[in-house]
């Protein structure tokens, strides 16, 4: 694996810029929105300029190397045919390395006939291009599978379930991440309200399934997550631009899965014009609340996630998981909200000692319409030292009469609890 990405550390990127990123004065105000690394494709003084102002590159759509996925693209099952591996070995003789490029992108949404293909490509990327790793990215679980078309080539998975196209991609693909996209507020929710719904329970149901593959093969796990509304499938400028909450909503979900790279599609930080836009102070906010809180957070790794207070939640089923009454571990138990409002929580354990930690998210209102506040509750060892964290401030833990704890939180927020 290269080493200018390290695993050990928090990454937010943007994917989806317009044009508008391309000058030095836009790269230093998309610096300033404290993002890691762009998804994008530029000359040499582009490239200067992300060096300048601390940002990595993900080299996208053809630069140096040609771009593969999609049941669009008409050639399923024949990419060594399309594209043989000489198509990406032999740029390397002439690629001018440059230290702001982290990774070179081979390929988005992929049928999985060609992952035994791709996973010779990935190899051959890893062995000529020492400073860059080869960035992939994977469908949702809304996408087509087998069993609901005529053949797998004309499917998008290639698979009869989502959770064997995960699997596929492991068996074959020795990549250190499995990347996945999800866009839980497809057009804008007012306008789509039903299909939206079922969204937010298939994110988590999508989060599920490559979180539980990661922590069978040891991969992190990396998302591609909505920036914005879209109008449509042209993805034009939003006339509504999203709610901070529901920026919050996708972030904290991801993270009590134990996401370690989000990246943004479609964010919408600039007008055609290079103005900011409402929504560049939106994601600065985001991206320094969970910047401030990953100092913690990523001293832990997730290695279970479970749900809390979904029984009636509507379409839960999609989640392809249990509701439970609490969670409890070794150190913490009976872990609900006070008003059983529902809670999506990860377990999580120290890399370097006995301590452990749960991220809390708050799922109670994914649109953003009847925000609250109120209080995780717990009970523990008598001693047991407990903390809790959001964003950069630690939060006060409470202790009741009864005897147990409490820790506030409010709709759409995550709340690190460390105990030891």
């Amino acid at each position: 694996m290269n080493t200018r990405m390290r695993r050990d550390k928090f990454y937010f990127g943007f994917h989806g810029l317009n044009r508008m990123a391309m000058n030095e004065d836009r790269i230093r105000d998309i610096a300033e929105t404290n993002v890691d690394f762009l998804m994008y494709h530029g000359c040499k003084p582009w490239l200067d300029a992300c060096q300048k102002y601390g940002l990595g590159v993900v080299q996208t759509w053809f630069e140096p190397l040609p771009h593969w996925g999609g049941e669009g693209y008409g050639y399923v099952g024949r990419m060594e045919e399309k594209f043989p591996l000489s198509r990406y070995t032999d740029p390397a003789k002439t690629f001018e390395d440059h230290p702001a490029i982290w990774g070179l992108e081979i390929g988005d949404e992929p049928n999985s006939v060609d992952f035994p293909y791709i996973g010779k490509v990935v190899e051959a990327v890893n062995n000529v291009y020492p400073n860059q790793f080869p960035f992939l990215n994977l469908y949702p679980n809304y996408a087509s599978v087998a069993s609901n078309t005529r053949s797998e080539i004309e499917s998008q998975l290639g698979t009869s379930s989502y959770e064997k196209y995960i699997e596929r991609y492991c068996d074959y693909i020795p990549n250190h991440y499995i990347s996945m996209d999800f866009y839980p507020y497809r057009g804008r929710p007012e306008d789509r309200m039903e299909e939206c719904w079922e969204r937010i329970p298939q994110y988590y149901g999508n989060l599920r399934v490559v979180a539980d593959a990661c922590h069978k093969t040891g991969r992190d796990l990396w998302a591609v997550l909505q920036g914005n509304h879209d109008e449509g499938e042209d993805y034009g400028a939003p006339s509504v631009f999203m709610t901070i909450d529901q920026i919050r909503c996708q972030v904290y979900a991801a993270m009590a899965f134990g996401v370690k790279v989000i990246m943004w599609w479609e964010a919408w930080v600039f007008d055609d014009d290079g103005n900011k836009t409402k929504q560049y102070n939106r994601i600065k906010l985001i991206h320094d609340e969970v910047h401030a809180l990953a100092e913690e957070y990523m001293k832990y790794r997730n290695v279970d996630t479970q749900f809390v207070g979904f029984d009636g939640y509507r379409d839960f089923e999609k989640a392809g998981a249990e509701s439970r009454e609490c969670v409890n571990t070794s150190v913490l138990f009976d872990v609900k909200a006070d008003d059983n409002s529902p809670l999506v929580i990860g377990r999580m354990v120290s890399e370097t000692d006995t301590s452990q930690a749960l991220l809390v998210f708050a799922a109670d209102d994914p649109f953003d319409i009847a925000h609250k506040e109120y209080n995780i509750t717990f009970r523990t060892h008598g001693s047991t030292a407990v903390n809790a964290y959001a964003g950069d401030k630690k939060l006060p833990v409470t202790r009741l009469e009864d005897g147990s704890y409490s820790v506030p939180i409010a709709s759409n927020m995550g709340v690190l609890i460390t105990a030891k």
